[in-house]
């Protein structure tokens, strides 16, 4: 008998092996059982969740449909078979619907949807149909080929061959996985190594080695927030946890409700500073690496920073990426034509259906200073390969019109999300920064060789400020910055504990930075044009300046390079390609809350130095241009900024008047001595500027502005409110109590301001009357249950209460 070789399976390749087989009947048997066996041991190692999650898939018809676009039939596994079915059972009934290339292929497919590349490595590595060559031994017959498909009369695919799909030009073709690969490796050089807290560019650092998880939860009915982003992240801090779905970053396209449904577009919003572009960033660099999101032929990043710089310019759309994307260059303009023509003539609209998978990310909505009308006639057809607008083409491609079935990523602060109309927008997501546990993984990171770790986390915790302000992880590297300089550097035993403590401290040590470099005098030159552009900007609501800002603002633009190229943890230029240098260069703080403090600045040492109260010169001028010329006094530079932020209909200026009230008591004046050469007596005016908060609270305002009022009582270095119901909250006698409307604020302060979290909210232990119960409406936020047994409730309070826990702010 002639001995025959042929092709087996094994758990990591296909290998030729000599066998000895009497007949072509044995072949069958033996690979059927080295395929189970090796689909076996791959789900052994899936963890009970995963193994949960594949079965679930591979019952859903329309997922089957996607997982496999290269077949002509997708059955579904019927649940009945599955619900009970162990590893094995589940290999038996993958090969009975599937035939054995297709279990494999299946499983290949739904290992990738659940993210567990490693074990699609251990599978065997076929780029075509298998064929096996076998003597019929004894029969009389013409040997034959026997095909792996020839077990599996199920599956049908859609040509000779079962492979990557193809870009046929330009000659050779390619499959699209070679473009893949080339643009995943530019890509993992772009985003490897970033520079936190945007620090010099040598100090650049491994993203992987440096990145926190953040907290991303569904972001609900798409509600705009207008309100200022520090309040934003206070009120989240106080819902209650575990009330919400969070999502992990390799699942913002799938369906929080865990049911699948198509999805195009997802507009993340976020504070600034509280990580959506480092995400980006992460989500760009783990899919490049080959660690999440396989089922992606391409991502093309961009951000309205440098998207803007191209205002009114005309493009195609192969010639728009390769203008916007350096890291595509490698893809020749042909082959993205023949790509982005395939998707716009297809009907499909849908991602996990089409022929090749896009993914378009738009970072930076907030910074948009193009002209996206979305009320303009859409045009019936579109040309990938004809030159339109850099606007139209955004708007087509935000609209659907264009590329419908590849995705889209938008990311926004809260404010500029409506710049897009909802009917365009799947899902919304929202980045939350870090929770509590995230805020101690970073600084533990960030001290991993460091003593003071764990000195810092307790400091920290131990002011309900910082702590809340450490939900962003840009206000955690200022404090990281601060803390360990002050611990390094410092004898002071203290550590700073307020906002304005800690900002002063991050500035004193950009000045110290600066001065061995530049000296004394140009370091504060820097800093005052810095402090007057910023006050001016914010007046304005901008956050990037470009060059027609800084003109307006009467700062160089040369001056401004120099600034940028200073204090780089403070003030940046965006980069651009150097033959754009000429369409215009972008300027920003590194944060809004550095912004609003050098504002503070600027508002302080007009007072000091030219009994100047700038923040009255705009009604100054309206109203009576002598006022400008009269000398103002502290307290009505105070009550200027008290009256200004209490009408600011969404808290603007909340944050900006905390550091203007900080930066009058002299021991942070002390720290910026060579700013604040003179000084003035503070200790009456402050008396007076305390007294008129005090007045500001017992009118009652809304809880967020009585809340703001006590963190500028915590700045000015007063405690007696909230003192005095601290001890009636000791006593356990504060139901008892009759309280002023400024009492009752205090308690509201304290109780959200709280480290305890009210999972159970018992009213009657700190009020016994409906109109304390009203009073205390804004800590229901803040409880997942509520006791109000011997309330005696009135209709009206029913009505209250109702409104409250049905506001969307819970």
């Amino acid at each position: 008998m002639e001995l025959e070789p042929w092709i087996y399976l094994d758990s990591s390749n296909w290998k030729v092996n000599n066998c000895l087989l009497g007949n072509k009947k044995a072949i069958l048997p033996i690979i059927m059982t080295s395929l189970k066996e090796t689909l076996w041991v791959t789900l052994e190692d899936l963890k009970e969740e995963e193994f949960k999650q594949l079965k679930w898939l591979l019952h859903q018809v329309d997922i089957m449909h996607t997982i496999i676009p290269n077949l002509e039939v997708y059955p579904a596994i019927p649940m009945t078979k599955l619900e009970r079915a162990d590893r094995q059972d589940t290999v038996a009934q993958l090969v009975q619907i599937y035939g054995p290339y297709g279990a494999l292929e299946v499983t290949r497919k739904v290992l990738i949807k659940i993210n567990r590349n490693d074990l699609v490595q251990r599978l065997p590595n076929i780029t075509s149909t298998p064929k096996v060559d076998v003597s019929d031994v004894g029969s009389g017959t013409e040997n034959r080929q026997v095909s792996l498909l020839d077990t599996s009369p199920h599956l049908v695919t859609t040509g000779s061959q079962v492979g990557d799909l193809m870009v046929p030009v330009p000659k050779p073709p390619q499959p699209i996985t070679s473009y893949q690969k080339v643009l995943q490796s530019n890509l993992q050089n772009r985003f490897m190594c970033v520079q936190e807290g945007l620090s010099d560019m040598e100090d650049k650092k491994l993203l992987n080695d440096i990145y926190t998880e953040l907290y991303i939860t569904d972001g609900g009915n798409m509600q705009i927030n207008s309100q200022h982003e520090v309040r934003q992240i206070e009120m989240a801090s106080r819902k209650p946890a575990g009330t919400e779905i969070s999502v992990q970053p390799s699942d913002i396209f799938k369906h929080p409700s865990g049911k699948y449904r198509p999805i195009r577009t997802v507009l993340t919003n976020g504070i600034a500073g509280i990580g959506k572009t480092f995400l980006v960033n992460k989500f760009i660099l783990d899919w490049a690496e080959g660690r999440t999101n396989h089922d992606v032929h391409l991502i093309f990043p961009l951000t309205f920073r440098h998207l803007n710089l191209l205002k009114g310019k005309r493009f195609c759309l192969a010639k728009f990426i390769h203008k916007c994307i350096r890291e595509t260059k490698d893809i020749k303009e042909e082959a993205l034509n023949y790509i982005f023509t395939a998707l716009q003539i297809s009907g499909n609209t849908n991602y996990d259906k089409s022929k090749f998978k896009l993914l378009f990310v738009l970072d930076g909505l907030d910074e948009n200073r193009l002209q996206l009308d979305f009320t303009a006639k859409e045009k019936k057809t579109i040309d990938v390969m004809k030159s339109t607008g850099v606007e139209e083409l955004l708007m087509n491609l935000i609209k659907g019109t264009l590329l419908p079935s590849s995705r889209l990523w938008v990311t926004a602060r809260p404010a500029a999300t409506n710049q897009i109309p909802l009917e365009f927008v799947d899902m919304m997501l929202e980045v939350r920064g870090f929770t509590d546990p995230q805020k101690e993984e970073y600084f533990i990171k960030r001290f991993s060789h460091d003593e003071h770790a764990g000195r810092i986390i307790s400091h920290i915790k131990a002011s309900r400020s910082l702590h809340i302000m450490c939900h962003i992880p840009v206000f955690c590297w200022i404090t990281a910055t601060v803390l360990e300089d002050v611990l390094k550097t410092s004898e002071r035993a203290e550590l700073p504990k307020t906002l304005t403590e800690m900002y002063t401290e991050f500035l004193a040590f950009q000045m110290r930075q600066s001065k061995e470099k530049y000296g004394t005098k140009k370091t504060i030159q820097y800093i005052q044009s810095l402090a007057k552009l910023a006050f001016y900007q914010l007046e304005r609501g901008n956050i990037i300046f470009y060059e027609e800002d800084l003109k307006d603002s009467r700062i160089d633009l040369n001056e401004a390079s120099v600034y940028s190229g200073v204090f780089t943890q403070i003030f940046k230029k965006e980069r651009w390609r150097k033959k754009d240098k000429n369409k215009g260069r972008m300027f920003s703080f590194v944060h809004l809350s550095i912004q609003e403090f050098l504002a503070a600045i600027y508002v302080e040492l007009s007072f000091i130095n030219s009994c100047k109260n700038v923040m009255a010169e705009s009604q100054a001028i309206s109203k009576n241009v002598g006022m400008l010329f009269c000398k103002a006094s502290v307290t009505e530079v105070h009550r200027t900024a008290i009256d200004k932020a209490l009408a600011s209909p969404e808290g603007h200026l909340d944050l900006f008047l905390r550091f203007l009230l900080g930066l009058s008591l002299q021991t942070n004046k002390d720290l910026l001595a060579d700013l604040f050469k003179q000084k003035r007596m503070t200790s009456n005016s402050n008396q007076e500027t305390i007294q008129y908060i005090k007045e500001k609270i017992k009118e009652n305002p809304s809880p967020e502005r009585s809340i703001n009022l006590f963190h500028c009582l915590n700045e000015l270095n007063d405690h007696s409110l909230v003192e005095e119901i601290q001890e009636y909250l000791s006593s356990g006698s504060i139901a008892k109590r009759y309280l002023s409307p400024a009492q009752w604020s205090a308690l509201v302060f304290i109780l959200l301001s709280s480290e305890k979290e009210y999972d159970v909210f018992d009213v009657k232990k700190y009020c016994a009357s409906e109109e304390g119960l009203l009073r205390l409406l804004p800590v229901f936020q803040a409880s997942s249950t509520y006791l109000l047994s011997g309330c005696n409730l009135s209709e009206r309070t029913f009505e209250a209460l109702a409104s409250v826990l049905s506001s969307e702010t819970i």
